[in-house]
Protein backbone atom coordinates (compact mmCIF):
# COMPACT_ATOMS: atom_id res chain seq x y z
CA UNK A 1 0.00 0.00 0.00
CA UNK A 2 1.21 3.39 -1.16
CA UNK A 3 2.02 6.29 1.32
CA UNK A 4 -0.12 9.39 1.24
CA UNK A 5 1.69 12.05 0.03
CA UNK A 6 1.11 13.88 3.18
CA UNK A 7 3.75 10.95 5.03
CA UNK A 8 6.29 11.77 2.77
CA UNK A 9 9.49 12.76 4.11
CA UNK A 10 10.00 15.59 1.54
CA UNK A 11 6.21 16.85 0.94
CA UNK A 12 7.11 20.06 2.10
CA UNK A 13 8.72 20.92 -1.90
CA UNK A 14 4.76 20.95 -2.87
CA UNK A 15 5.08 24.33 -2.23
CA UNK A 16 6.66 26.51 -4.29
CA UNK A 17 7.82 29.39 -1.93
CA UNK A 18 9.14 27.17 0.52
CA UNK A 19 11.30 25.20 -2.35
CA UNK A 20 12.96 28.03 -3.12
CA UNK A 21 13.77 29.42 0.02
CA UNK A 22 15.19 25.57 1.22
CA UNK A 23 17.14 25.81 -2.17
CA UNK A 24 18.89 29.48 -1.73
CA UNK A 25 18.99 28.99 2.13
CA UNK A 26 21.31 25.33 1.26
CA UNK A 27 23.99 27.01 -0.40
CA UNK A 28 23.82 30.15 1.96
CA UNK A 29 24.11 28.10 5.65
CA UNK A 30 27.09 26.22 4.14
CA UNK A 31 28.86 29.52 3.81
CA UNK A 32 27.68 30.41 7.03
CA UNK A 33 29.31 27.51 9.01
CA UNK A 34 32.51 28.02 6.84
CA UNK A 35 32.74 31.39 8.16
CA UNK A 36 31.84 30.60 11.85
CA UNK A 37 34.45 27.78 11.65
CA UNK A 38 37.26 29.69 10.00
CA UNK A 39 36.14 32.97 12.51
CA UNK A 40 36.77 30.81 15.63
CA UNK A 41 40.20 28.85 13.71
CA UNK A 42 41.38 32.16 13.64
CA UNK A 43 40.96 33.72 16.75
CA UNK A 44 41.83 30.35 18.93
CA UNK A 45 45.40 30.55 16.41
CA UNK A 46 46.21 34.43 17.46
CA UNK A 47 45.49 34.09 21.40
CA UNK A 48 45.14 29.87 22.21
CA UNK A 49 42.68 30.62 24.58
CA UNK A 50 39.33 28.98 24.64
CA UNK A 51 37.99 32.03 26.92
CA UNK A 52 38.50 34.49 23.76
CA UNK A 53 36.99 32.00 21.39
CA UNK A 54 33.87 32.31 24.26
CA UNK A 55 34.16 36.40 24.32
CA UNK A 56 33.96 35.73 20.18
CA UNK A 57 31.16 34.41 20.35
CA UNK A 58 29.36 36.57 23.22
CA UNK A 59 30.29 39.38 20.70
CA UNK A 60 27.97 38.09 17.86
CA UNK A 61 25.11 36.66 19.76
CA UNK A 62 24.98 39.60 22.37
CA UNK A 63 24.03 42.55 20.22
CA UNK A 64 21.12 39.53 18.89
CA UNK A 65 20.06 39.65 22.25
CA UNK A 66 19.61 43.08 23.07
CA UNK A 67 17.51 43.71 19.60
CA UNK A 68 15.62 40.74 18.81
CA UNK A 69 12.48 41.32 20.89
CA UNK A 70 12.48 44.96 18.61
CA UNK A 71 12.86 42.44 15.58
CA UNK A 72 10.27 40.58 16.50
CA UNK A 73 8.11 44.14 16.41
CA UNK A 74 8.91 45.12 12.77
CA UNK A 75 8.50 41.53 11.71
CA UNK A 76 4.94 41.71 12.79
CA UNK A 77 4.53 44.73 11.56
CA UNK A 78 6.04 44.62 7.70
CA UNK A 79 6.42 41.89 5.00
CA UNK A 80 9.17 39.63 6.19
CA UNK A 81 10.07 38.56 2.87
CA UNK A 82 11.21 42.33 2.37
CA UNK A 83 13.08 42.06 5.77
CA UNK A 84 15.11 39.15 4.65
CA UNK A 85 16.03 41.08 1.52
CA UNK A 86 17.72 43.82 3.66
CA UNK A 87 19.07 41.64 6.26
CA UNK A 88 20.58 38.99 3.97
CA UNK A 89 22.03 41.85 1.73
CA UNK A 90 23.80 42.98 4.92
CA UNK A 91 25.27 39.96 5.77
CA UNK A 92 26.76 39.95 2.47
CA UNK A 93 27.92 43.30 3.01
CA UNK A 94 29.73 42.28 6.27
CA UNK A 95 30.97 38.84 5.06
CA UNK A 96 32.66 40.98 2.78
CA UNK A 97 34.31 43.00 4.64
CA UNK A 98 35.25 39.99 6.50
CA UNK A 99 36.71 38.99 3.59
CA UNK A 100 39.21 42.24 2.88
CA UNK A 101 40.17 42.39 6.12
CA UNK A 102 41.89 38.73 6.61
CA UNK A 103 42.77 38.71 2.65
CA UNK A 104 44.70 42.34 2.96
CA UNK A 105 46.63 40.64 6.36
CA UNK A 106 45.76 43.99 8.05
CA UNK A 107 43.53 42.79 10.78
CA UNK A 108 43.53 42.48 14.59
CA UNK A 109 41.47 40.78 17.32
CA UNK A 110 38.65 43.96 18.22
CA UNK A 111 38.50 44.24 13.96
CA UNK A 112 36.79 40.53 13.97
CA UNK A 113 35.14 40.72 16.89
CA UNK A 114 33.45 44.27 15.92
CA UNK A 115 31.96 42.83 12.77
CA UNK A 116 31.00 39.92 14.52
CA UNK A 117 28.83 41.85 16.69
CA UNK A 118 27.56 43.15 13.22
CA UNK A 119 26.69 40.14 12.28
CA UNK A 120 24.74 39.30 15.72
CA UNK A 121 22.79 43.15 15.10
CA UNK A 122 21.65 41.91 11.87
CA UNK A 123 20.47 38.25 12.97
CA UNK A 124 18.56 40.19 15.39
CA UNK A 125 15.81 41.31 12.80
CA UNK A 126 16.97 38.22 10.66
CA UNK A 127 15.75 35.59 13.16
CA UNK A 128 12.21 36.99 14.00
CA UNK A 129 11.15 37.56 10.30
CA UNK A 130 12.61 34.38 8.93
CA UNK A 131 11.25 31.71 11.43
CA UNK A 132 7.27 32.83 11.20
CA UNK A 133 8.05 33.59 7.52
CA UNK A 134 7.48 29.34 7.07
CA UNK A 135 4.06 29.61 7.53
CA UNK A 136 3.70 32.36 4.62
CA UNK A 137 5.87 29.68 2.02
CA UNK A 138 2.88 26.72 3.12
CA UNK A 139 -0.11 26.61 1.50
CA UNK A 140 -1.12 23.16 2.53
CA UNK A 141 -1.23 23.98 6.84
CA UNK A 142 -0.74 20.12 7.00
CA UNK A 143 3.13 20.20 5.50
CA UNK A 144 3.77 22.60 8.27
CA UNK A 145 5.49 20.78 10.81
CA UNK A 146 7.78 19.03 7.77
CA UNK A 147 8.73 22.49 6.63
CA UNK A 148 9.79 23.22 10.24
CA UNK A 149 11.42 19.82 10.36
CA UNK A 150 13.11 20.44 6.81
CA UNK A 151 14.16 23.53 7.97
CA UNK A 152 16.42 21.98 10.31
CA UNK A 153 17.76 19.13 8.15
CA UNK A 154 18.87 21.93 5.66
CA UNK A 155 20.67 23.52 8.66
CA UNK A 156 22.28 20.52 9.65
CA UNK A 157 23.44 19.96 6.62
CA UNK A 158 25.02 22.74 6.30
CA UNK A 159 26.97 21.73 9.58
CA UNK A 160 28.05 18.60 7.99
CA UNK A 161 29.14 20.08 4.99
CA UNK A 162 30.56 23.26 6.21
CA UNK A 163 32.59 22.73 8.44
CA UNK A 164 34.12 19.92 7.12
CA UNK A 165 34.80 21.70 3.39
CA UNK A 166 36.07 24.78 5.84
CA UNK A 167 38.41 22.92 7.37
CA UNK A 168 40.33 21.57 4.03
CA UNK A 169 39.85 25.76 2.56
CA UNK A 170 41.34 26.82 5.87
CA UNK A 171 44.01 24.53 5.44
CA UNK A 172 45.12 24.96 1.45
CA UNK A 173 43.97 28.66 0.99
CA UNK A 174 43.63 30.52 4.71
CA UNK A 175 40.51 32.59 6.27
CA UNK A 176 40.49 34.90 4.07
CA UNK A 177 39.18 32.28 1.17
CA UNK A 178 36.04 31.08 3.48
CA UNK A 179 34.73 34.46 3.65
CA UNK A 180 34.81 35.26 0.31
CA UNK A 181 32.62 31.56 -0.37
CA UNK A 182 30.10 32.86 2.37
CA UNK A 183 29.78 36.28 0.81
CA UNK A 184 29.33 34.75 -2.45
CA UNK A 185 27.05 32.17 -0.99
CA UNK A 186 24.39 35.45 -0.27
CA UNK A 187 23.74 35.42 -3.41
CA UNK A 188 21.57 32.23 -3.99
CA UNK A 189 19.47 32.74 -1.00
CA UNK A 190 18.73 36.66 -2.48
CA UNK A 191 17.93 35.07 -5.64
CA UNK A 192 15.49 32.60 -4.39
CA UNK A 193 13.48 35.13 -2.13
CA UNK A 194 13.24 38.12 -5.48
CA UNK A 195 11.78 34.63 -7.46
CA UNK A 196 8.83 34.17 -4.56
CA UNK A 197 5.70 35.36 -4.98
CA UNK A 198 3.52 36.26 -1.67
CA UNK A 199 -0.09 37.75 -1.94
CA UNK A 200 0.00 41.68 -0.98
CA UNK A 201 0.98 42.58 2.21
CA UNK A 202 -1.61 43.96 4.82
CA UNK A 203 0.09 46.37 7.19
CA UNK A 204 -1.76 46.44 10.79
CA UNK A 205 -4.51 48.63 10.68
CA UNK A 206 -3.48 49.86 14.30
CA UNK A 207 -0.02 50.52 15.42
CA UNK A 208 1.02 50.34 18.76
CA UNK A 209 3.77 51.98 20.47
CA UNK A 210 6.93 49.39 20.38
CA UNK A 211 7.01 48.99 24.25
CA UNK A 212 2.89 48.23 24.19
CA UNK A 213 3.55 45.20 21.31
CA UNK A 214 6.34 44.14 23.27
CA UNK A 215 4.28 44.43 26.85
CA UNK A 216 1.56 42.22 24.91
CA UNK A 217 4.36 39.93 23.60
CA UNK A 218 5.19 39.32 27.72
CA UNK A 219 0.74 39.08 28.64
CA UNK A 220 0.77 36.27 25.65
CA UNK A 221 3.35 34.18 26.97
CA UNK A 222 2.15 34.25 30.53
CA UNK A 223 -1.18 33.02 29.68
CA UNK A 224 0.36 30.15 27.41
CA UNK A 225 2.95 27.71 29.03
CA UNK A 226 3.57 25.37 27.12
CA UNK A 227 5.35 27.68 24.76
CA UNK A 228 6.96 29.98 27.99
CA UNK A 229 8.08 26.36 29.62
CA UNK A 230 9.93 25.87 26.50
CA UNK A 231 11.59 29.24 26.23
CA UNK A 232 12.93 28.39 29.70
CA UNK A 233 14.04 25.04 28.73
CA UNK A 234 15.76 26.57 25.77
CA UNK A 235 17.29 29.01 27.99
CA UNK A 236 18.71 26.67 30.52
CA UNK A 237 20.13 24.34 27.41
CA UNK A 238 21.25 28.01 25.91
CA UNK A 239 23.51 28.78 28.98
CA UNK A 240 24.93 25.57 30.02
CA UNK A 241 24.77 23.07 27.41
CA UNK A 242 25.03 24.03 23.95
CA UNK A 243 28.22 27.18 24.09
CA UNK A 244 30.04 23.32 24.24
CA UNK A 245 31.23 24.41 20.61
CA UNK A 246 33.58 26.82 22.30
CA UNK A 247 36.05 23.60 23.43
CA UNK A 248 35.90 21.66 19.98
CA UNK A 249 39.02 23.56 18.03
CA UNK A 250 40.82 23.04 22.16
CA UNK A 251 39.99 19.57 21.83
CA UNK A 252 40.81 19.87 17.84
CA UNK A 253 44.82 21.21 18.82
CA UNK A 254 45.33 20.23 22.32
CA UNK A 255 43.82 16.90 22.80
CA UNK A 256 44.02 15.15 19.31
CA UNK A 257 46.89 17.65 18.47
CA UNK A 258 45.43 18.29 15.19
CA UNK A 259 44.65 21.12 12.91
CA UNK A 260 42.30 22.83 11.35
CA UNK A 261 41.66 19.78 9.31
CA UNK A 262 41.00 17.85 12.19
CA UNK A 263 38.36 20.76 13.40
CA UNK A 264 36.73 20.49 10.97
CA UNK A 265 36.50 16.94 11.13
CA UNK A 266 34.95 16.83 14.41
CA UNK A 267 32.41 19.98 13.28
CA UNK A 268 31.62 18.09 10.35
CA UNK A 269 31.02 14.41 12.92
CA UNK A 270 28.71 16.83 14.95
CA UNK A 271 26.94 18.20 11.87
CA UNK A 272 26.15 14.61 10.62
CA UNK A 273 25.05 13.50 13.57
CA UNK A 274 22.41 16.43 13.62
CA UNK A 275 21.51 15.87 10.22
CA UNK A 276 20.22 12.22 11.11
CA UNK A 277 18.42 13.68 13.88
CA UNK A 278 16.60 16.02 11.64
CA UNK A 279 15.83 13.98 9.35
CA UNK A 280 14.05 11.81 11.71
CA UNK A 281 12.14 14.36 13.32
CA UNK A 282 10.95 15.34 9.29
CA UNK A 283 9.98 11.65 9.04
CA UNK A 284 8.15 11.22 12.06
CA UNK A 285 4.76 10.49 11.87
CA UNK A 286 1.71 12.28 12.54
CA UNK A 287 0.70 12.54 15.80
CA UNK A 288 4.29 11.79 17.28
CA UNK A 289 4.67 13.17 21.09
CA UNK A 290 7.11 15.81 20.20
CA UNK A 291 7.91 16.32 23.88
CA UNK A 292 8.95 13.55 24.65
CA UNK A 293 10.84 13.53 21.17
CA UNK A 294 12.53 16.60 22.88
CA UNK A 295 13.15 15.31 25.90
CA UNK A 296 15.18 12.00 24.81
CA UNK A 297 17.59 14.19 22.20
CA UNK A 298 18.09 16.31 25.23
CA UNK A 299 19.16 12.73 27.56
CA UNK A 300 21.23 11.88 24.03
CA UNK A 301 22.48 14.85 23.66
CA UNK A 302 24.17 14.39 27.85
CA UNK A 303 25.24 11.46 26.66
CA UNK A 304 27.24 12.21 24.16
CA UNK A 305 29.09 14.89 25.85
CA UNK A 306 30.25 12.44 28.55
CA UNK A 307 31.38 10.05 25.86
CA UNK A 308 32.95 12.80 23.81
CA UNK A 309 34.60 14.19 27.02
CA UNK A 310 36.09 11.19 27.61
CA UNK A 311 38.26 10.52 24.50
CA UNK A 312 41.88 10.77 24.21
CA UNK A 313 42.16 8.90 20.44
CA UNK A 314 40.79 11.24 17.43
CA UNK A 315 38.79 8.12 15.45
CA UNK A 316 37.24 6.83 18.66
CA UNK A 317 36.20 10.57 19.36
CA UNK A 318 34.11 10.73 16.13
CA UNK A 319 31.40 8.58 16.72
CA UNK A 320 30.95 10.28 19.90
CA UNK A 321 30.49 13.43 17.99
CA UNK A 322 28.20 11.95 15.78
CA UNK A 323 26.25 11.02 19.08
CA UNK A 324 26.90 14.56 20.11
CA UNK A 325 25.68 16.07 17.10
CA UNK A 326 22.44 13.48 17.36
CA UNK A 327 21.04 15.67 20.18
CA UNK A 328 22.21 18.97 19.91
CA UNK A 329 19.80 20.64 17.29
CA UNK A 330 17.07 18.73 17.68
CA UNK A 331 15.71 20.02 21.13
CA UNK A 332 16.01 23.75 19.72
CA UNK A 333 14.24 22.57 16.76
CA UNK A 334 11.48 20.58 18.21
CA UNK A 335 11.08 23.48 20.20
CA UNK A 336 10.30 26.10 17.44
CA UNK A 337 8.09 23.47 15.63
CA UNK A 338 5.95 23.00 18.92
CA UNK A 339 6.05 26.86 19.88
CA UNK A 340 5.31 27.54 15.77
CA UNK A 341 2.43 25.33 16.01
CA UNK A 342 1.15 26.88 19.33
CA UNK A 343 1.23 30.20 18.84
CA UNK A 344 -1.52 32.72 17.42
CA UNK A 345 -0.38 33.98 14.38
CA UNK A 346 -0.81 37.90 15.24
CA UNK A 347 1.69 37.11 17.69
CA UNK A 348 4.09 34.75 16.01
CA UNK A 349 6.64 37.04 15.31
CA UNK A 350 6.79 38.40 18.81
CA UNK A 351 7.17 35.01 20.01
CA UNK A 352 10.01 33.96 17.85
CA UNK A 353 11.40 37.32 19.30
CA UNK A 354 11.28 35.53 22.69
CA UNK A 355 12.72 32.50 21.54
CA UNK A 356 15.67 34.37 19.62
CA UNK A 357 16.06 36.53 22.87
CA UNK A 358 16.36 33.23 24.90
CA UNK A 359 19.00 31.85 22.50
CA UNK A 360 21.11 34.76 21.96
CA UNK A 361 21.16 35.94 25.01
CA UNK A 362 21.92 32.91 27.04
CA UNK A 363 24.26 31.26 24.27
CA UNK A 364 26.91 34.39 24.39
CA UNK A 365 26.63 34.43 28.57
CA UNK A 366 27.03 30.63 28.43
CA UNK A 367 29.95 31.16 25.85
CA UNK A 368 32.20 33.06 28.17
CA UNK A 369 30.81 30.52 31.38
CA UNK A 370 32.34 27.36 29.37
CA UNK A 371 34.96 29.46 27.87
CA UNK A 372 36.58 30.33 31.06
CA UNK A 373 35.79 27.18 32.96
CA UNK A 374 37.45 25.04 30.03
CA UNK A 375 40.32 27.73 30.67
CA UNK A 376 40.40 26.80 34.50
CA UNK A 377 39.47 23.23 34.28
CA UNK A 378 40.30 22.64 31.17
CA UNK A 379 37.92 21.13 28.26
CA UNK A 380 36.98 17.32 28.91
CA UNK A 381 36.11 17.89 32.64
CA UNK A 382 34.07 21.15 31.47
CA UNK A 383 32.55 19.08 28.75
CA UNK A 384 31.66 16.16 31.16
CA UNK A 385 29.78 18.29 33.37
CA UNK A 386 28.00 19.87 30.70
CA UNK A 387 26.76 16.03 29.68
CA UNK A 388 26.06 15.90 33.39
CA UNK A 389 23.80 18.76 33.06
CA UNK A 390 21.55 18.06 30.53
CA UNK A 391 20.70 14.72 31.47
CA UNK A 392 19.16 16.60 34.98
CA UNK A 393 17.54 19.24 33.03
CA UNK A 394 16.05 16.44 31.05
CA UNK A 395 14.67 14.86 34.31
CA UNK A 396 13.60 18.38 35.99
CA UNK A 397 11.33 18.97 32.92
CA UNK A 398 10.11 15.38 32.50
CA UNK A 399 6.80 15.80 34.29
CA UNK A 400 5.41 19.23 33.18
CA UNK A 401 5.87 18.59 29.71
CA UNK A 402 4.55 15.22 30.21
CA UNK A 403 1.35 16.01 31.73
CA UNK A 404 0.82 19.97 32.11
CA UNK A 405 1.76 21.29 28.41
CA UNK A 406 0.10 18.09 27.24
CA UNK A 407 -2.97 18.76 29.06
CA UNK A 408 -3.35 22.87 27.80
CA UNK A 409 -2.17 21.17 23.77
CA UNK A 410 -5.23 18.84 24.14
CA UNK A 411 -7.58 21.88 25.61
CA UNK A 412 -5.81 24.48 22.73
CA UNK A 413 -6.78 22.23 19.82
CA UNK A 414 -10.27 21.08 21.06
CA UNK A 415 -11.08 24.69 20.96
CA UNK A 416 -9.34 25.77 17.23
Amino acid sequence: MKSEPTEHTFRAFRNRNYALFFAGQSVSQIGTWMQRTAVIWVIYSLTHSAAMIGFAVFAQQFPAFLFSLFGGVIADRYARYKILLVTQTASMIQAILLAVLILTNHYVIWEILTLSALLGTINAFDVPARQPMVHEMVNDKADLANAISLNSAMVNMARLIGPALSGMVLQQFGAGVCFVINAVSFIAVIFSLLLMKFPDFQPPIVKKKVTSELAEGLKYLKQTPVISMLIVLMLCLSLLILPYDTMEAVFAKVIFKGDAATYGYITGCIGLGALIGSFLLASAKKGINLRMVLLLSIAILGIGLILFSRMSYFAWALPCAVILGLGSITPMSTSITIIQMEAATHMRGRVMSFVAMAYFGMLPLGSLLIGNTSQRIGAPLTMLCQGVTALIIAACFFVFLRSDCGELKEKNHSTI
